[in-house]
């Protein structure tokens, strides 16, 4: 027998029986839906048995209560292993299983938080453990004890992102953080690069910080006599378990082209016929309940305090999200910042000096940083995490996944265009407002002065979903009084006058060559509207539109980002159907190092191409 918490028994045996359950739900389903993964299931079943009945504290009935124990399934594609065990413990009746992969049904091919057992959706491999990394950093800043368990496979840990997780795992000493990798040798296409070599995966790990335990994950005994030592030392734990794809399906157990296939309805009729002798359920076993422990504070405060600029002052916006952020972790706690070693540059040591307990380092690995952030969100915190806007390229699949998990993630990306300068092209963003805005419900945000980054950060805090703010290395002037409101979705007319020629819509650095350019054509006895477009995704349609017909229905736009998926891109894509001309001024070719405002001008987005263009188009 095997004494769990609270001195409730539950034997092998009987844990190996819901294992078999498991796996007959999981056959069951795919076969109903005619898709699925029912051996990846298979090979895991009594790793997620003995998990939920036989050793995790949770409350069932409750599965977001913030002290549970916390189940991440990286190796996504099992989501029936993962439906199956929560219907086991009597949260939905078991029939729903059959809707698997429905259309209406929450029950998705891979998991989504549109369930109420799931944190944050998996199916895109190798980020689970950067999100169990957040989560075991957010208990430990909250003095809770639960523990988070991050269910692998074997072929994802080809994954550059698990090994980054693991370092930065190792290097915190994570000891409330349990890796527990499926090594059932088969890939989709073929085996995996170390099949069933399990050492090496051992060895991995315990080159990063590691304990590891190297497991029968068939041997229901030997699982629990290694969960049971969880937590222990200093270090987090990995159980490296050896195990068989489809393992009791004996006709395609440990068989090559099985993955993804669902059984037909003949061969699950087999398989389950042999697997029920075997088999019961969850009913009547005591899931040991987590401890109560004080609950960590959710609420935001009322406001924040107040910003104090003098117009005129020279600050980048990059110096003002750092201060911004000190500003508005004074007054909440949820708040936490993460960087990836450019926190000098970003600003975010500002935050990390002030509130070193808060302030994640997460070294040069940029998609273990994002997927940290997300696991921090999940419990309730609002993170902020900064890099070299370029860098965060390098984390599109696990920002696109972080859209698709309903996070509430806020992301910071500095040095952008070619006005960075001298560092050349290799360090200047100029994808990342595309990128950004191609991720469903995103916000992008693009500030100009100081006054403006510190209003959107406010808001960034309380808005649901992507959030994206992109700041300047060049010092720019105030131009904002300090209690000017910055709604997202808003933009702010600067300049106009009747008879103008051209509405200009721009942003960030650009910003200042248009109002430049603006005041050298008036001379000339030509007009211009110059709008602040600082919020990008959503845009000001109705104020540009406005503006736009006051002026012949012509637009320029200038910014400092390649024309594909810019400011361009984004005021064209919303009036061109309306019959407004969108004309576009964007770095159009591969920049190299230089000064600034020599950048500026060699690429066509400074005051005086403005001029130009501006000459041309009231002709």
């Amino acid at each position: 027998m095997n004494a769990t918490a609270e001195n409730i028994e539950v034997s092998p045996e009987t844990l190996s029986q819901v294992a078999n359950q498991l796996r007959i739900h999981s056959i069951a389903a795919t076969t109903a839906s005619g898709s699925g993964h029912p051996t990846s299931c298979a090979s895991a079943a009594d790793l997620v048995a003995a998990l939920f009945f036989g050793h995790m504290r949770y409350d069932p009935k409750t599965p977001r209560y913030y002290n549970n124990d916390r189940f991440i399934l990286s190796k996504g594609h099992a989501a029936p292993l993962l439906y199956a065990a929560w219907a086991e413990t009597g949260l939905f009746p078991t029939s729903e299983l059959l809707k698997l992969r429905e259309w209406g049904h929450d029950l998705e091919g891979h998991p989504t938080p549109r369930l109420p057992f799931v944190d944050v959706a998996s199916g895109s491999l190798g980020q689970g453990l950067s999100v169990g990394v957040g989560m075991a950093l957010s208990a430990r800043q909250d003095k809770l004890d639960f523990r988070t368990y991050v269910l692998l496979g074997d072929g994802e840990c080809a994954e550059g992102s698990v090994w980054e997780a693991a370092l930065l795992g190792g290097h915190y000493k994570l000891n409330n953080l349990v890796a527990l990798v499926d090594v059932n040798r088969l890939g989709q296409s073929q085996a995996t690069s170390v099949g069933h070599n399990v050492e090496v995966y051992a060895k991995r790990f315990e080159a990063f910080g590691w304990r590891t335990e190297i497991i029968d994950g068939h041997d229901m005994e030997e699982i629990l006599e290694v969960l049971a030592a969880a937590g222990l030392g200093d270090q987090p734990l990995a159980i490296i378990a050896k195990t068989y794809k489809g393992h009791g399906i004996e006709t395609i157990s440990d068989k090559d082209a099985w993955h993804g296939k669902a059984l037909s309805k003949d061969e699950a009729q087999v398989a389950i016929a042999a697997l029920q002798p075997k088999a019961r359920g969850g009913e009547g076993i005591e899931i040991p309940k987590p401890h109560q422990l004080p609950e960590p504070n959710v609420v935001g405060p009322a406001s924040y305090p107040a910003i104090n600029y003098n117009m005129g002052d020279k600050i980048a916006t990059r110096e003002a999200y750092g201060a911004a952020l000190v500003r508005v972790g004074e007054a909440d706690p949820r708040i936490v910042a993460m960087d990836g070693d450019t926190k000098n540059s970003t600003f975010a040591e500002k935050f990390a000096k002030k509130f070193p307990e808060r302030f994640t380092e997460c070294f040069i690995a940029e998609q273990n940083m994002v997927g940290v952030a997300v696991g921090f969100s999940a419990l309730r915190k609002v993170p902020f995490a900064s890099t070299f806007a370029a860098f965060f390229t390098r984390a599109h699949d696990q920002i696109r996944m972080a859209g698709i998990s309903l996070a509430n993630l806020n992301l910071v990306g500095s040095h952008v265009g070619v006005s960075i300068g001298e560092d050349g092209a290799s360090q200047m963003a100029l994808e990342d407002l595309g990128m950004m805005r191609a991720i469903p419900d995103s916000v992008v945000l693009y500030p100009s002065d100081a006054v403006s980054t510190e209003k959107l950060v406010e808001l960034m805090i309380g808005h649901k979903g992507i959030c994206y703010l992109r700041t300047s290395r060049p010092k720019t002037p105030v131009i904002y009084k300090n209690d000017e409101q910055f709604p997202i979705g808003g933009a702010k007319v600067l300049k106009q006058a009747d008879g103008d020629k051209v509405t200009i819509v721009t942003a960030g650095v650009t910003l200042f060559e248009a109002l430049k350019a603006a005041d050298a054509l008036a001379k000339d006895g030509i007009g211009v509207t110059v709008i602040d477009a600082y919020s990008i995704k959503p845009l000001a349609k109705d104020l540009i539109k406005a503006a736009a017909q006051k002026t012949n229905n012509v637009i320029l736009t200038v910014e400092d980002h390649y024309p594909e998926g810019g400011i361009g891109d984004t005021v064209a894509g919303e009036l061109s159907a309306d019959g407004i001309k969108v004309h576009k001024m964007a770095v159009l070719e591969l920049p190299r190092s230089g000064k600034p405002e020599e950048l500026l001008g060699k690429f066509g987005i400074d005051f005086e191409a403005i001029i130009k263009k501006v000459k041309t188009l009231a002709s």
